[in-house]
């Protein structure tokens, strides 16, 4: 993999936003890692809608509000977290940062790191490093003893809850990264995957589909679910949902909490973003299960609207690369703290002095009622 610019160990005076970090991000990242970090797929119609869906709210600005009381804390799954932004499993940290994913969690503070099956670094080292509490990102295995095997290590290790992703049973490449000619560098791996039997070689009939009789043959069902609900006592969050009908009978089935997500634009090409089906499943499920998000979120402003619209908590991804790449822990920790003052920023303006005074009423009307754009 090429050389990069050394990470930065003091942060310059004009860093000073997430959309500063993906700027400055190229010239840390080598050109093939940063065409597969950034790509979606198919026409990129889902990766695009992420962040655009954030731009059709704005927020009304409250007056002779007491905002002593305020603070950005909140409760999520049995944890007291200090603000309801948190680190989204994403794979292959060794691709940005000689450290990986111990880097990572070194800066992630004050807030819970959600650790990829993709890892690549072992989940136990990034447990013994954690400033924080741990949650493990699971990919459903072909053979249920490699995927009870990551479980099992999920538990001895301390980790506080299971995230089981399951709208990629298959995930389409990204064209750009495809064009970038992007594989995995010799020496990083999925080290979470190493010792799992070798997958058996697909074949397939002439008559028949590589795709549905073929790559869709070890996809998570009902009963892997249900098999993962009883195998475990650590709260599951079911990942990479967007429809509410999906979000109801997942819950029948014993999942703690849905974390809305289109896998940042990089499965079905189409997917509504997630803030935009937020209202209709936090409307079909009620006011109690947990409900995050990921997929856009670049600002405290849309971690506001997110909790408006009925979130508990988001997640960022590509944003904790950027800034990984650009200067490793200090970059995190960095950026957490960017959307935690723009959080707190967004609050007191809007008159919402905690998380929990955050509600839909302190949207506005979509932008088109007066003819412009939000923020």
């Amino acid at each position: 993999m090429t050389a990069m610019k050394p990470k930065l160990q003091t942060l310059p005076p004009d860093l000073l936003s997430l959309a500063d970090y993906a700027r400055l991000a190229v010239e840390f990242i080598a050109p093939p890692v940063e065409a597969w970090l950034e790509g979606g797929s198919g026409t990129g119609q889902a990766l695009r809608g992420n962040q655009a869906a954030f731009s059709d709210h704005s927020i009304y600005n409250r007056v002779l509000v007491d905002m002593t009381r305020g603070s950005t804390a909140t409760h999520l799954l049995g944890l007291d977290l200090h603000h309801p932004i948190l680190l989204a499993p994403v794979g292959f940290h060794h691709l940005v940062h000689p450290q990986g994913e111990i880097a990572t969690v070194r800066g992630a503070l004050d807030t819970l790191m959600v650790v990829s099956t993709m890892a690549s670094v072992p989940m136990e080292d990034i447990a013994r490093a954690a400033p924080s509490p741990l949650w493990f990102q699971l990919y459903f295995q072909p053979d249920r003893k490699d995927t009870l095997r990551l479980v099992r290590r999920a538990e001895a290790a301390g980790y506080r809850a299971i995230v089981v992703t399951l709208d990629t049973p298959v995930q389409p490449t990204s064209l750009a990264a495809q064009k970038a000619d992007f594989v995995i560098p010799n020496g990083i791996e999925a080290v979470h995957l190493r010792d799992n039997a070798p997958p058996a070689p697909l074949h397939v009939r002439d008559e028949q589909s590589l795709i549905f009789q073929g790559m869709m043959r070890h996809a998570p069902r009902r009963d892997d679910l249900e098999w993962l609900r009883g195998v475990t006592p650590l709260p599951i969050v079911a990942k990479g949902v967007s429809h509410p009908d999906d979000a109801r009978a997942l819950l029948a089935m014993g999942v703690d909490g849905i974390a809305l997500s289109n896998h940042g634009g990089r499965a079905l090409d189409c997917a509504p973003a997630p803030l935009i089906v937020l209202p209709a499943i936090r409307d079909a499920v009620g006011p109690e299960p947990a409900i995050l998000i990921d997929g856009g979120v670049r600002t405290g402003s849309d971690v506001f609207k997110a909790i408006a619209l009925g979130a508990n908590a988001v997640m960022i991804g590509r944003p904790q690369m950027h800034a990984l790449a650009v200067a490793g822990s200090l970059g995190i920790a960095h950026i957490l703290k960017l959307l935690r003052d723009e959080l707190e920023l967004t609050m007191a303006l809007a008159g919402t002095p905690t998380i929990a005074d955050i509600a839909p009423g302190a949207l506005a009307p979509a932008p088109s009622s007066f003819g412009d754009r939000s923020c």
